[in-house]
């Protein structure tokens, strides 16, 4: 476990309200499961332009990096020291072979990722980086390999080897991966595995705001811990009615059963709320930004570990907003996921640098 060993603890007092607390109070990991993790849904390509700073219009070369949130997540809790499994689908070509030996190469298992049978295609992602502050993303989604996951791909037996099972949002945009990880998030309640739902929109293959809050809701209602943005969390209300502020979102689905509700709000930071009504800020990690993308999945890694390793949440919380800023200053995602000692390399020389105005109360 490693939580701060060598790193000098943040004052409580600083941007804490509540009590400071350890993860275990609110959720507790089997250590005796073989994964720390199994991520469920998404694998793609990213296409990133190594000409930036102009229009996607106009870059011509591009690096390849393994792509989504989910892959992402995988590799990022690989390369902090976890062990990590996967359940998804691949095309049965190149890119698809490109994808399974990434994995193995980080020591990811592959034993539940399956290929296509009917010529799917992995999605591709072109992204765009006009500036360290203006991104965007063009994704290529019909007909996608990750979609074609089906029921009979997930395995009870598999997902009680792990200590916690992540259920990423776009897994649920269509039909039979939709079925699929709704079958994960029941077979993880019916054995007491913790479930992480990491809401992840993306608007492509989405048919209107209704369908999204159904299928979003219908996983936030069994998650033990959920992670998105505003807007996603806007999303996931949309049916039921649109929470005014944070604190009535994370009381909602805190009164579903989640134990832990965090928001993320960009340069503005985070704010994780717990079901016994306390709550835990965290300002970003000053950095000179590259890219606007891929900072949340390199949070959700380490704030993921941190949870599982038993780290009080005001550490985990900055285990995440370290990775994130380190994320979005890198050029890649996947490729740039660090590992556990270059986290706390980065937390003590920011903090050398910018004392303890990385947090807020």
């Amino acid at each position: 476990m490693t939580c701060y060993k060598n790193i000098r603890k943040i004052p409580v007092s600083d941007h804490i309200q509540g009590e400071k607390e350890s993860v275990m109070k609110y959720i507790e990991f089997d250590n005796t499961k073989e994964f720390d993790l199994i991520p469920l849904g998404r694998v793609a390509i990213d296409f990133n332009p190594t000409d930036m700073n102009k229009p996607l219009s106009e870059s011509s070369n591009f690096n390849k990096y393994v792509g989504g949130s989910p892959a992402n997540i995988a590799v990022g809790m690989a390369r902090l020291g976890k062990k990590v499994g996967f359940i998804g689908k691949v095309s049965d070509d190149q890119f698809g072979d490109y994808v399974i030996n990434y994995f193995k190469n980080d020591g990811i298992d592959v034993s539940h990722i399956t290929r296509c049978k009917n010529g799917e295609n992995l999605g591709l992602t072109f992204t765009e980086i006009k500036s360290p502050k203006e991104s965007s993303i063009l994704m290529y989604r019909e007909g996608v390999a990750d979609l074609m996951l089906h029921p009979d791909d997930v395995d009870e037996d598999y997902i009680k080897r792990t200590k916690a099972l992540l259920i990423s949002g776009t897994a649920l945009c269509q039909s039979p991966s939709r079925e699929a990880a709704l079958k994960a998030m029941m077979l993880a309640k019916k054995n007491n595995i913790p479930l992480i739902f990491d809401i992840d929109y993306r608007s492509y293959t989405w048919k209107n705001k209704d369908e999204i809050s159904v299928y979003y809701s219908m996983v936030a209602r069994n998650a033990d811990i959920i992670l998105g943005s505003r807007e996603e969390f806007n999303l996931t209300e949309a049916i039921t009615g649109v929470c005014a502020t944070d604190e009535e979102s994370a009381k909602l689905w805190c009164s579903y059963g989640a134990k832990i509700v965090v928001i993320k709000h960009g340069k503005d930071g985070s704010t994780a709320y717990t079901n016994d009504g306390n709550s835990y800020s965290i300002k970003p990690f000053p950095v000179q930004m590259l890219k606007g993308f891929g900072g949340g999945d390199g949070y959700a890694s380490s704030f993921i570990r941190a949870l599982i390793d038993g780290c009080e949440l005001i550490e985990a919380l900055e285990y995440g907003s370290a990775s994130a800023s380190m994320l979005v200053s890198a050029h890649s995602c996947s490729a740039a996921m660090p590992s556990l000692e270059a986290v706390e390399k980065f937390i003590a020389e920011e903090k050398a640098l910018y004392g303890e105005m990385v947090a807020r109360a």
